[in-house]
């Protein structure tokens, strides 16, 4: 197995999280905050939109199962990324969309935000490439979605669609149990 890293933002990271646990070669997906300058933020704080961090999610993936590019290419079609500082009703520099490349991935992530252009003629994506100290969330945010997020009325508006945006489009890269 030859585990990889990669860290992106597209807007809550309770979304971004729900997605990418579904993605084969996914063995850990892990919800923080990065991008900012206050160290070890707490949720409150980037939530005041006043520590620069973005949210984000950690994938950890086996990439001889998918490659970076692939994670990249579901990580860009199954958020809005023309939207700036935002996803839908999560508005502010903490919900923007942007890819923290490690040593070595930034070619990959410049190469995915093209192809999404290409692939969307008219739109443009705002999707920024940036580094960051990376600050795991607090606990009650991992694995969100698969607790208390079931309950969540913002969820259950939010991340059913973008589940069903990565069936729809991604199906190959669907886990057998996600379906």
């Amino acid at each position: 197995m030859a585990q990889e890293q990669v860290i992106v933002a597209g807007g809550c990271f309770w979304c971004t999280e729900a997605v990418m646990k579904d993605v084969i070669g996914v063995s850990g997906v892990e919800s923080g905050y990065i991008g900012g300058d206050k160290p070890d933020p707490t949720y409150k704080e980037v939530c005041s939109g006043n520590t620069g961090h973005a949210e984000g999610v950690r994938v950890t993936f086996d990439s001889e199962r998918i490659t970076l590019d692939q994670i990249l290419d579901v990580f860009m079609g199954t958020h809005d990324p023309t939207q700036l500082n935002r996803q839908g009703n999560d508005v502010g520099t903490q919900y923007r969309s942007a890819i923290f490349p490690a040593d070595g991935q930034r070619e990959a992530a410049e190469a995915a935000i093209a192809r999404w252009n290409e692939e969307h003629p008219g739109q443009s994506a705002v999707t920024t490439i940036e580094t960051g100290e990376w600050y795991p969330a607090e606990d009650y945010h991992q694995e969100y979605w698969e607790g208390e997020g079931q309950r969540n009325p913002y969820c259950l508006a939010v991340i059913p669609p973008k589940l069903m945006k990565l069936r729809k489009s991604f199906q190959k890269y669907l886990k057998e149990d996600a379906e």
